[in-house]
């Protein structure tokens, strides 16, 4: 295959804009595509090389996979075992236990399925996550062992027949990708199935290529360039992606490497040296930016200022100038690492991270580490200790019981369950909790209505979505007539991050505090604005100082939350002595 110094141009185009997104500077909030920039590329040279092989009857199935081993596992294994000590350091339990499970999961290159049952993409906990960006890598890995395959089985039936399956494969998956991003958009984001057509369009192009050859026509390549170029300054968060929306990248870059022929302005333009030294070490670049990010965000309080990331993001082509010459290009000479010695890097690196990554995953994310086993007992947080509240989720009150009360919400009602049972003796109290119901429809459906004119109170909390102000209305008009009692529970957020704690000594962790969110602030001042005070009891105001700072642990030094949004069994507790108990909510829980 002939080679071209603008792919590797175009390589640049896609690693800068990723690494400044994930940096937070202003004028990349769509530099995600990079991504997609990436996979139009894997997908154009890996089918023009397979192409070329199966043609002249030299393909193998095993020299492919060691030739993909050489190229991806050494860089990224030395990085996964270099992050293995500072997450030690660095880490709370949770975080640890679920960079554990991360580490297994892109071993495995399964990465983005871990993703998408545990986490969304543009959730704040993803930018603690060292891995998050491997996600990409599971895609193409998956991609890798499944293509070649088709492309052998397909090629019995002729090239015309292949260039139509990939053709056919595309259309289904971007159907797919457009169906999902708006029906299961963590899913669509992360797996294979709403991914491969970018791939596959890369893999067209190649055919064409082998074809046609590499066309010279200036507007066509400019167009694409500009195409790409749009994506990464015009998407953002709230862009639908992938889908439709993502055609304009992908076609961009499939313009790219049609039409960027020799001498075009474009071709110039990405055949700089200095763009084409930086494709060059791309993908150790891509490597290490996410790891240097997160960690620096897990060590400090606050969110790392603008100069921080700038530094940052210079240190990651450092180390990733020093990946390339001396990981990457080394391994990938057959003359300097044999296939043997290579396979068994591999499997012992494997090992070593599989283990380590089952450890802590069964170990909690070896708690011991950090809390004394009376501080973090495992049954005690978050998530077990949130869900074990689905079991009050019933649809009738024991008639029998006299205090009846209900509670609305997601898992920050479960939140206030847990509050509760760890405030008052429920027994003589019939407690329900329905996370399927809102302000809305407890007076629209007919459960909520037969729930609420059974219950003596009722709570909502959802950190709280303030939903429709004129159901709110409603309920409390309703509970008015009734006779029964209805508050809603404010906000409670714990900082930008908690993991500092982990590096306090044990016998400096009473009582610490972390500043507020200003979002949060904001959050509680529409509630109070909307919701009358004599039915809104807040969380914030009895765990905020007067400097702004939101208490995190208790006064033996046991956190309050583990996560920065749910309680613990500590956080229930301290939330339970500050707010409800010394709030009316007494009066009917334990009526004199």
């Amino acid at each position: 295959m002939k080679y071209r110094a603008e792919i590797d141009g175009l390589r640049a185009l896609a690693v800068v804009p990723v690494i400044l997104f994930h940096a937070g500077f202003e004028g990349f909030s769509g530099g995600f595509v990079g991504v997609d920039v990436f996979f139009v590329i894997s997908g154009y040279l890996i089918t023009t090389i397979l192409a070329e092989d199966i043609e002249k009857q030299r393909f193998s199935i095993i020299d492919f996979y060691e030739r993909r081993a050489r190229r991806i596992f050494p860089a990224l294994f030395f990085m996964m075992l270099f992050c293995i000590p500072f997450a030690w350091m660095w880490m709370l339990p949770d975080p640890l236990e679920n960079f554990g499970q991360s580490i297994v999961a892109t071993t495995l290159f399964a990465n983005n399925v871990l993703l998408m049952i545990t986490t969304g993409y543009w959730d704040l906990a993803s930018e603690f996550k060292p891995l998050l960006h491997t996600w990409s890598l599971g895609v193409e890995e998956q991609y890798y062992v499944i293509f070649p395959l088709l492309m052998l089985a397909g090629w019995k039936f002729g090239k015309k027949s292949v260039v139509g399956m990939i053709i056919a494969l595309a259309l289904l998956s971007l159907a797919v990708s457009e169906l999902g991003s708006s029906r299961f958009p963590d899913a669509n984001f992360y797996l294979i199935t709403s991914r491969a057509w970018e791939l596959l369009a890369g893999a067209v192009a190649a055919f064409w290529v082998q074809k046609y050859g590499v066309r010279s026509n200036e507007g066509l390549a400019l167009l694409g360039l500009l195409g790409v170029v749009f994506s990464v300054v015009a998407y953002d968060a709230a862009t639908p992606f992938p889908g439709l929306y993502a055609l304009v990248p992908v076609l961009g870059v499939v313009l790219l490497v049609l039409f960027a022929g020799e001498g075009t302005l474009v071709a110039r333009f990405l055949s700089l040296p200095l763009l084409v030294g930086i494709g060059l070490i791309s993908y150790s670049a891509y490597l290490w930016h996410q790891p240097l990010f997160a960690f620096a965000r897990i060590y400090m309080v606050e969110e790392p200022s603008r100069v921080a990331f700038a530094v940052l993001t210079v240190a990651t082509f450092l180390v990733a100038y020093l990946s390339w010459k001396y990981i990457e290009n080394p391994f990938r000479n057959r003359a300097l690492v044999a296939a043997r010695p290579l396979w068994i890097f591999v499997f012992s690196a494997s090992l070593f991270l599989v283990a380590f990554g089952l450890a802590a995953h069964k170990t909690q994310g070896f708690v011991s580490r950090v809390f004394d086993p009376d501080q973090a007992a495992a049954e005690d947080m978050y998530i077990s200790y949130n869900e074990r509240n689905f079991l009050f989720k019933k649809d009738a009150f024991d008639p029998d019981v006299p205090v009846k009360l209900l509670v609305i919400g997601n898992s920050f009602g479960r939140d206030l369950v847990n509050v509760v049972r760890e405030t008052y003796d429920l027994t003589s109290v019939g407690l329900i909790y329905r996370d399927d119901l809102s302000d809305c429809s407890l007076v629209e459906s007919e459960l909520g209505q037969r729930l609420f004119a059974s219950a003596s109170m009722v709570l909502f909390a959802s950190n709280y979505s303030l939903g429709e102000p004129s159901c709110i209305n409603r309920v409390i008009d309703l509970s008015a007539e009734q006779g029964n009692r209805v508050y809603f529970v404010g906000a409670k957020q714990f900082g930008h991050n908690l993991n500092w704690v982990a590096r306090t000594r044990k016998q400096e962790r009473a009582l610490l505090r972390n500043p507020i969110l200003e979002e949060v602030l904001e959050q509680e001042r529409l509630a109070r604005a909307v919701i009358p005070k004599k039915h809104y009891l807040s969380i914030i105001d009895a765990l905020i100082d007067q400097n702004g700072n939101m208490l995190i642990t208790d006064e033996n030094g046991r956190l309050l939350s583990a996560d920065r949004v749910h309680l613990t069994r500590y956080g229930a507790i301290y939330v339970g002595a500050q707010v409800l108990f010394l709030s009316p909510v007494t009066e009917t829980l334990m009526p004199k």
